[in-house]
């Protein structure tokens, strides 16, 4: 579980959703604290950004996890704390993961669990039985139909699938018209299994769905497929208990062996690796700037409101002197022309406060920037809180 908060003092904030954690789980607080890994700022933009490109999952590149970033900005909407910053942060890491797979191979090939796990099926069957495998898959979710899916990909002509409800194997079945697919209700489960060679299981049960009582009393698999039925297992937590592992006619593997798969061409991996990694760092950089104009934001509204004033009423009186007769067309020239001067003038001052660290202004030339405008447009504005912020991103830059 990932949890990203903005707040006023890191130490607080970290202590805060620490005690949270603790209250609603039962776990005490040192105990929470001792797994606990802690990232922050910019830290945390990197890794969420890699999150989203789908570098940090087992399977490279991998689309379901973008998907799970899109759907917590979905979920977030008008809830209260998922404000400005963390929804752009959130924007702009679905910005990212769609721009790493756009612009790099990254997800070519097996890129998700799904067709890892179809790929691990066929690297362990022999390849002579390819086509008279018998295959059932346990669960018909979002993994379940791209398993299957996958499996149509690879040549796949009939695939028996236990559910719940016959409701979303029926919807797959009418959007893969080529294929045969059978429903079997879940209480057929261990019949299904004795008459398949090769189980994918992908279900959300809390428990083992096989154990090694139910597995050894099945009939085993032929010996032109390889003599030991396998099951392949992508879900958490596990639907195969550990323990079948142990018997002679099966095979268990999990997502953990998903590994081999990944590990078949390494070394593409590590170069699409580098090229996303080159467009994590630029993307970075530009929410960091975004980020850190958003402190600016009061003192820029300041001055925009306190210049548009000036403007407004100037302009009131320049067209009360040139009277009630003046055309419609004048009166929009007049009034181009005032905005124009005002935007004008305020685009140096505006450039100014920008603290992103993207040039080589020093903290004091900053600070006494911000002294300086206050001073020149009369604004009272407190930036102490700014400053101390400004003084931190600079000090970030540094080191």
């Amino acid at each position: 579980m990932e949890i990203y908060v903005v707040a006023l003092s890191q130490h607080r904030g970290v202590k805060e959703v620490t005690e949270w954690m603790s209250k609603i789980s039962g776990v005490p607080v040192s105990e929470l604290c001792q797994h606990r890994f802690l990232l922050y700022n910019k830290d945390t933009t990197q890794h969420l950004f890699e999150v989203s490109a789908g570098l940090n999952s087992l399977v490279l590149g991998e689309g379901q996890i973008l998907a799970q970033v899109k759907q917590v900005v979905k979920a977030g909407q008008g809830v209260p704390g998922f404000d400005r910053k963390i929804s752009g942060l959130f924007k702009h890491a679905i910005t990212v993961g769609k721009r790493v797979r756009t612009e790099t191979n990254i997800s070519t090939g097996s890129v998700s669990v799904s067709s890892a796990a179809v790929d691990l099926g066929l690297m362990k069957l022999l390849e002579s039985s390819y086509a008279t495998a018998r295959v059932l898959v346990v669960g018909a979710g979002k993994m379940g139909k791209l398993v299957i899916k996958h499996l149509v990909a690879k040549g796949c002509t009939k695939v028996v699938v236990v559910n719940r409800t016959e409701d979303r194997v029926a919807a797959i079945r009418e959007e893969l018209k080529n294929v045969e697919i059978v429903y079997k209700p879940l209480s057929e489960i261990l019949a299904c299994t004795a008459e398949a060679d090769v189980v994918f299981t992908s279900t959300a049960s809390e428990t083992p769905l096989f154990l090694k009582h139910d597995v050894q009393t099945l009939p085993p698999v032929s010996s032109q497929i390889g003599g030991r039925r396998l099951f392949i297992d992508i879900s958490v937590p596990r639907n195969v208990g550990s323990c079948v592992s142990h018997l002679e006619t099966a095979c268990v593997y999990n997502v953990d062996d998903l590994k081999e798969v990944v590990a078949a061409n390494k070394e593409d991996r590590f170069q699409k690796a580098m090229e996303a990694q080159a467009i994590i760092t630029e993307e970075v950089k530009l929410f960091e700037a975004w980020k850190d104009s958003l402190e600016t934001v009061p003192t820029i509204k300041k001055l925009r409101v306190y210049a548009e004033r000036i403007r407004a009423s100037e302009l009131e009186k320049c067209l009360s002197k040139m009277g009630d007769d003046i055309s419609k067309k004048k009166k929009g020239a007049v009034y181009d022309l005032s905005t124009g001067i005002v935007n004008k003038l305020l685009h140096g001052p505006m450039q100014h406060l920008r603290c992103d660290g993207s040039d080589s202004r020093s903290l004091s030339a900053i600070l006494e920037n911000m002294h300086a405008l206050n001073r020149i447009f009369g604004r009272e504005t407190d930036i102490s809180v700014l400053e101390q912020k400004i003084r931190a991103k600079m000090e970030q830059t540094q080191k």
